[in-house]
């Protein structure tokens, strides 16, 4: 009876720990440039992954991403951008970086990815103001450093000034995201079928 229970439990701790678990990032500064065709990044800091914090004055890598077209609104106003043709990186440096992929020497790329779907381009300032400020948000996908394929979700905050943002010119404040723990789905299939199993010893018990 108590091999039942101890099944059971874990069967359902299974898909839950899958949801628990994740890689939380944050990256700061760097500048964009910004025009109807897109949005790309250039030398935001990796402040921090998986609990790992970048010393004061240091960074623990680079995040980089780019954009497809405008798809609707203005840059100015605010809108969206199109998830065709985008990638979204996030590469890691120096002695901690090498626990991810051994004993490489370089740059280790913690997850190569895109966009997927409409890329929101929000107006978080005041409109018309001189010192304008954006907010950068879509889900992304790709791979981790492991090769596992996961799902996530990004905000950059972006500022500029009226001069600049009209030659297309932009600074990242501050960024995070999300990477989630992938296939929830498979983990509860593996959980469903340790109940079956349980079933199947508790009824081999009963008819002994």
């Amino acid at each position: 009876m108590r091999r039942v229970v101890v099944l059971a439990l874990l069967a359902l701790a299974l898909p839950m720990a899958a949801w628990a678990d994740g890689i939380s990032l944050t990256n700061q500064f760097g500048s964009i440039s910004i025009g109807l065709g897109g949005i790309s990044s250039i030398g935001s800091q990796l402040n921090s992954f998986n609990g790992v914090n970048a010393s004061k004055g240091s960074s623990l890598g680079s995040l980089s991403f780019t954009t497809g077209a405008l798809i609707s609104g203005t840059i100015a106003g605010g809108g969206t951008f199109s998830a065709t043709g985008s990638t979204f990186v996030v590469t890691g440096r120096g002695a901690w970086a090498k626990g991810y992929q051994g004993f490489s020497k370089g740059k280790v790329t913690l997850f190569s990815g895109s966009f997927v779907g409409p890329i929101n381009w929000v107006l978080t300032s005041a409109p018309g103001v001189k010192n304008l400020s954006y907010q950068l948000s879509g889900v992304v996908r790709g791979m981790l450093y492991n090769g596992v394929t996961v799902d996530g979700t990004t905000t950059q905050n972006i500022f500029t000034v009226d001069p600049q943002l009209n030659n297309g010119i932009a600074h990242i404040l501050n960024g995070k995201g999300q990477l989630a723990v992938p296939e929830p789905g498979t983990l509860g299939l593996l959980g469903t079928g340790l109940v079956g199993i349980a079933g199947m010893f508790r009824r081999k018990l009963v008819r002994s």
